[in-house]
C-alpha cells in the first residue's frame, strides 16, 4: 500500500490535501498532521525558511512513506533523511519551495515538486483593488470616518486621484503574477510598462505591455507595482535613488517581498510628500517591528501578507499538487521540479 504524509495547517489542511490526492486517483494510507499556522507564525530553522511545524514529529511520520504533500512543513535534512529509501517525491503547494532543503532532498533522491504562480489570481486582484484604493486616498478617508471625521475635502481637486483608465502602471517583474496584473489592467484601459530582463517579448505583447528599462519605468509611472523575486541583485532595488526617480505623487505597491524596498527611504519619500501613497502587504522584517512607522502612516495601505489568501488558492493549490504527486507515483514527471537533475 502506498503511504502519503499530508502535512497541513489552518489554510491548507491535511484533510484538504488528502481529499485532493484521492480525487487525483491516489489510493494510499494517509498520515495526517496539521500545524496552527497562521495562528502561530512560521519561521526559519535548520536551513529552511517560512516553515511551520516540528521536524522531529514530521520525521517520524515520513519513515516508510512514498510521498509527502505540504504547504509549510519544514522539510529539513532530518526529515528527508528519515524518508531515505522509500520517499520518492515531496509536493509543496507554494510558488517556491523555500521550506524544503532542496540539496538534502537531492542527496536523498527525492523529487521536489512545487507550484509557480499558484496564487497569481488572488495576488493580481489584490494589486489592482489596492491600486484603486491608494490612488483615490480611500484608506485614509475610511480611517478618518471611523474616527468620527467627515472629510469632504477629499473632493478638492488637488486631493483627488487618478482613475486606472488614465494611469500609467509600471510592473517591476513580468512573471506569472505580473502578467495577470497586466491582463486585468488592460480591462481598465491603463497604459502598462514593465521592467524584467528575463521577460518574454511575446508574452509582453500578448498582454499589451511595453518592456522598458527601470529608470524609464520609474519616471513614467503613476503606480509602480513590484513583482520581482528576491535575489542578491533585487534586494533593496527600490532604494532612495529609485524612489526619487519616481513621478511626484505616484504610488508604490509591494506584494512581492519586503526586502525589495529600502523601508527607511520609503518612509522619507512619504513624509516629504514625494509619493502620494504606498500599498504594503510584505515587510522587512515580517511581521514589522512594533515601532515601524510605515504601517501607521495614513498614506500607507498596510495588510499582513494577505494578498495570496483566498479559498481558490487553498483549494486549487491542493488539487494541482495532488495531480503532480499522482503523476510521479505513477511513473511520470512533475511539471515543475526544484531538482530536475534527478529526472535524468
Amino acid at each position: 500500500m502506498t503511504v502519503v504524509v499530508c502535512a497541513g495547517d489552518e489554510f491548507i489542511s491535511a484533510d484538504l490535501l488528502a481529499g485532493a490526492l484521492t480525487e487525483a486517483g491516489v489510493e494510499a494510507e494517509f498520515r495526517r498532521i496539521d500545524t496552527a499556522w497562521p495562528t502561530e507564525p512560521f519561521g526559519a530553522l535548520d536551513g529552511v525558511r517560512e516553515a511551520a511545524g516540528d521536524p522531529a514529529k514530521l520525521a517520524e511520520l515520513v519513515r516508510g512513506a512514498d510521498a509527502l504533500v505540504t504547504h509549510l512543513a519544514p522539510l529539513t535534512a532530518e526529515v528527508l533523511e528519515a524518508g531515505r529509501g522509500t520517499l520518492r517525491v515531496v509536493g509543496v503547494t507554494r510558488g517556491g519551495p523555500v521550506n524544503v532543503d532542496v540539496p538534502a532532498a537531492t542527496a536523498a533522491g527525492v523529487l521536489v515538486a512545487y507550484l509557480p504562480g499558484r496564487n497569481l489570481g488572488a495576488v493580481a486582484e489584490f494589486c489592482v483593488g489596492t491600486m484603486i484604493c491608494a490612488m483615490r486616498g480611500l484608506p485614509a478617508a475610511a480611517a478618518g470616518l471611523a474616527a468620527g471625521r467627515w472629510d469632504a475635502a477629499g473632493f478638492r481637486y488637488e486631493r483627488t486621484g487618478l482613475e486606472l483608465r488614465a494611469a500609467t502602471v509600471g510592473l517591476v517583474g513580468l512573471g506569472a503574477v505580473g502578467l495577470r496584473v497586466a491582463e486585468l489592467l488592460r480591462g481598465f484601459g491603463s497604459r502598462v510598462l514593465a521592467h524584467d530582463p528575463y521577460a518574454s517579448p511575446e508574452d509582453a505583447e500578448r498582454v499589451g505591455v511595453r518592456l522598458v528599462d527601470l529608470p524609464e519605468l520609474l519616471a513614467a509611472s503613476d503606480v509602480v507595482s513590484l513583482h520581482a523575486r528576491l535575489t542578491p541583485e533585487t534586494k533593496q532595488m527600490i532604494d532612495a535613488a529609485a524612489l526619487a526617480a519616481m513621478r511626484p505623487g505616484s504610488v508604490l505597491v509591494n506584494t512581492a517581498r519586503g526586502e525589495l524596498v529600502d523601508t527607511r527611504a520609503l518612509d522619507a519619500a512619504l513624509e516629504s510628500g514625494h509619493l502620494r501613497a504606498a500599498v504594503l502587504d510584505v515587510f522587512d522584517p515580517e511581521p514589522p517591528a512594533p515601532d515601524d512607522p510605515l504601517p501607521r502612516r495614513p498614506e500607507v495601505f498596510a495588510t499582513p501578507h494577505l494578498a495570496g489568501a483566498s479559498r481558490q488558492v487553498a483549494e486549487e493549490s491542493a488539487a494541482r499538487i495532488a495531480r503532480e504527486v499522482a503523476t510521479v507515483l505513477s511513473g511520470g514527471r512533475p511539471t515543475t521540479c526544484a531538482n530536475p537533475e534527478l529526472l535524468a
